[in-house]
């Protein structure tokens, strides 16, 4: 994004001023290309507007519908109000929750969310919630189709191809401008930014390169395609076109570099194909105007080559997988909280509390997809009373005390930890990450164990246990805390707990609500 500037936006409706600001940390507010959608650019620096479940949409394209703006929320919860404001280019939207609403904003803080292919701007308004006319029947028609999808009714048909998003985890990819050679493994890089993919099968049609993959959740889908519609994956070639497939699983028979099934990792090569490592060790950052980063022509072709050898690419790219935390508790942080939370996204490796700043953590997680998944769910959420910012680290690595040096314990190494999460190829883990909610999963929970017991223990982890219920089998159960950040503190305080006999508690976040 070139040009980018601090503004304030102010739109008169009525007597009422509505002035918005910028999204915290966010750096999206430039207007820049002197087109007609949004107002001129005004140098001044404003207070940032606090957290508000009410988000201001900016820099909107002249043609886009209400369907599309509420589409940007959605895959972060209920979206219960919206006013368009046509002739600016500028829209409100009201989510459900403020917490929906920060999640929202700190996702499109790391994805630049899009409509139409044409960037927009999301930040905080000063409006706690939406008052507009009860009149405005088609607004209203369009929220109660969309709330009818999102509790499992079915939309009326103005709006059920926009949010075909909901249904299906499959897009299907089209890479026009193909300049250089577009590998299986590039594909999984950008698209696994976004979620867990599962399974890519590629194939050439009508002489053009195409794929379908398939994420574990239709909410990652969505989110790929509203971020990656539109973009180029190398300088100014091999533009992603995407779409949604109607199928809603692929179904693959072979590992090799035309398909990848990456929950089954025994699959055979087939056709006397190489098998290929699942595993490619390029890591790719999404920084200037391609996904992959400023490559020039050379780079990029080598690139694209590396990934077709798995030829690590380090240093080729400004995306590492250290992560810095600032804004700890200096007083409570510990590097094993911040092992245990961050975990929850990946396998970190190594975590330096830092000397001079005790307030501020490196962490090192496995690879650079794992950082940047760390970095969307967990930047502005609360932990140990205190908002954190994640930024991701100019460092490659984070640098262990030298030998006989007493660094206070601020540093660890859990390279070889037995709780990584992600260690095994395939694991069901990965179908299971989701943003931090009120809403715990429990697993791996002894047969002797009442809801008394586990309501007893997570009250004591210093939250209020809103709601309790056991699967069937009872090894597993949900827990509802009553905020987002007991349900964090409990998390990081009770995973891997001993409940006797040396069975030791799962923790996770849920997707469910009790």
């Amino acid at each position: 994004m070139d040009g980018i500037s601090d503004v304030v936006v102010g739109v008169k409706r009525g007597s009422d001023e509505l002035s918005m600001y910028n999204s915290p940390n966010s750096g999206m507010s430039s207007i820049s290309d002197g087109a007609s959608n949004g107002s001129d650019s005004k140098k001044l620096r404003v207070e940032e507007a606090p957290p508000s479940r009410v988000l201001h949409i900016r820099k909107l394209p002249n043609e886009a519908s209400e369907t599309e703006v509420i589409a940007l929320g959605l895959p972060f919860g209920k979206v219960t109000n919206i006013l368009t404001l046509k002739g600016k280019n500028q829209a409100f939207l009201e989510m459900g929750t403020e917490e929906a609403a920060i999640t929202m904003v700190n996702y499109y803080t790391t994805v630049t969310p899009h409509i139409r292919n044409i960037p927009v701007f999301i930040q905080y308004s000063n409006h706690k919630e939406l008052k507009t006319d009860a009149g405005n029947q088609r607004t209203q028609a369009v929220l109660q189709a969309v709330s009818a999808v999102q509790s499992g009714g079915s939309p009326s048909s103005d709006v059920q191809e926009a949010l075909a998003a909901a249904s299906s985890p499959v897009l299907r990819i089209i890479i026009d401008n193909m300049f250089y050679p577009v590998t299986l493994d590039v594909l999984q890089q950008i698209f696994s930014k976004f979620g867990t993919v599962m399974k890519i099968i590629t194939f050439t049609k009508n002489n053009q390169f195409q794929a379908l993959l398939q994420f574990s959740d239709p909410v990652n889908a969505q989110q790929a395609k509203l971020a990656l519609d539109g973009q180029n994956i190398y300088n100014s070639c091999c533009t992603l076109r995407i779409d949604f497939s109607k199928l809603v699983n692929l179904n693959v028979k072979y590992n090799n570099d035309k398909s990848r099934d990456y929950t089954r990792p025994e699959l055979p090569a087939g056709d006397g194909q190489p098998s290929l490592d699942p595993t490619v060790a390029a890591a790719f950052s999404k920084d200037s105007n391609s996904l992959l980063g400023a490559l020039n022509p050379l780079s990029a072709a080598a690139a694209a080559a590396a990934a077709a050898g798995r030829v690590a690419l380090a240093g080729q790219t400004g995306s590492s997988g250290v992560l810095l935390v600032s804004n700890l508790n200096e007083e409570m942080v510990t590097p094993q909280s911040l092992f245990t939370l961050f975990g929850v996204y990946g396998d970190v490796q190594r975590v330096k509390i830092l000397y001079n700043k005790k307030d501020s953590a490196l962490i090192q997680m496995s690879d650079a997809n794992q950082a940047q998944l760390a970095m969307s769910h967990l930047n502005g959420q609360k932990m140990y009373g205190k908002i954190i910012r994640v930024t991701l680290s100019k460092h490659q690595t984070v640098a262990l005390p030298r030998d006989g040096l007493d660094d206070q314990g601020l540093t660890k190494d859990y390279a070889n930890s037995p709780l990584h999460r992600f260690k095994k190829p395939g694991s069901k883990n990965f179908q299971n990450i989701f943003p931090p909610s009120a809403t715990l999963h429990l697993s791996n929970i002894p047969q002797d164990v009442t809801e008394d017991d586990l309501r007893l223990l997570f009250s004591n982890a210093g939250g209020t246990v809103k709601a309790f219920k056991f699967f069937q089998d009872r090894k597993m159960a949900l827990i509802q805390m009553s905020t987002v950040e007991e349900a964090i503190q409990a998390l990081i305080d009770l995973h891997n707990y001993n409940m006797g006999g040396n069975q030791h508690l799962r923790v996770s976040f849920s997707k469910s609500t009790i």
